[in-house]
């Protein structure tokens, strides 16, 4: 029917049926709309809320619940003493990271599981090597647990952080421990506090913070759960703080969060040796005070 033949009669029924389409239409829209907007409240509410850090406390205020230290060696002349720090671990509000630290630094270490088989080695001779390395890691899962044996001082960023404790050897078969997503409630509010990164970015390592840099002790509060402070040991941080270190490799983009774990567990890219020290600092003893 076109619409010169239409009569009044069928002009005004249809102009109903579009009036009706358009109200189903508005009401359909309308319905989507605030679905949408129901369905978006729900996913911010379930996101995690952020710590501000007027919340946070100082660690000042934390109970030290353990003490741990950690003897450096390679950072004075040979003929010196080892460079011996102490830590003052805040067990009542990072139970969990406390727990698995008080582990590594002993030479029974955390039991760790080992990593699964990568099966997909190109080569036979790298997934020969690999299989050997697996079966190793199996023998010895039960009775040998990652400790700081033979670890690296692996970078160094000047007033900002001090990254201690990378793992090799024998234990880069092994997991890294996945330090509990929580906030501690504590701040880097002053020198020598003690974090690790959460998750499982950390590997085994934790991060000293060396001086009152404002925007570095921001990004750590966001990214690491502090566990406690260096109470003995001071000047070892200072010396820490001031080694020289590989520069440029990332054309200067220092504000990298971290290097990548492969990095961590012996990686030879280019981008690993950025900010990493010019000479060889191990963690020569360790333990529980």
């Amino acid at each position: 029917m076109s619409l010169g033949s239409m009569s009044n009669d069928d002009y005004s029924s249809l102009m109903d049926d579009t009036d009706l389409l358009s109200d189903d239409i508005a009401t359909s829209t309308r319905r989507n709309f605030f679905t949408s907007v129901v369905s978006s409240a729900v996913m911010i509410s379930s996101l995690p809320t952020p710590v501000n850090a007027e919340d946070k406390r100082s660690t000042n205020d934390a109970t030290i619940t353990d003490k741990v230290f950690i003897e450096f060696k390679g950072l004075s002349a040979p003929s010196e003493p080892n460079d011996r720090i102490v830590i003052g671990l805040f067990g009542n509000d990072a139970p969990q990271p406390v727990s698995i630290l008080k582990q590594v630094v002993t030479p029974q270490g955390y039991k760790s599981k080992c990593k699964p088989l990568d099966s997909t080695r190109t080569f036979e001779k790298e997934q020969l090597e690999a299989n050997k390395v697996y079966n190793n890691c199996i023998e010895k899962e039960d009775t040998v647990g990652v400790n700081y044996e033979y670890s690296t001082v692996w970078r160094v960023v000047n007033n900002e952080r001090l990254d201690i404790g990378a793992v090799s050897g024998k234990f880069i078969a092994r997991e890294p421990p996945n330090f509990e997503d929580k906030q501690s409630g504590l701040k880097h509010d002053e020198k020598g506090v003690v974090s690790v990164r959460r998750g499982n970015e950390s590997g085994y390592g934790f991060t000293i913070f060396p001086r009152g840099n404002a925007q570095a002790a921001q990004t750590l509060d966001e990214e690491n759960v502090v566990v406690g402070r260096v109470i003995e040991g001071m000047d070892v941080v200072d010396k820490l703080n001031s080694i020289p270190v590989v520069k440029n490799t990332l054309a200067g983009n220092k504000k990298k969060t971290a290097p990548s774990r492969a990095c961590r567990y012996g990686g030879n890219e280019l981008f690993c040796n950025e900010q990493k020290p010019l000479k060889k600092v191990t963690l020569d003893k360790t333990g529980i005070l």
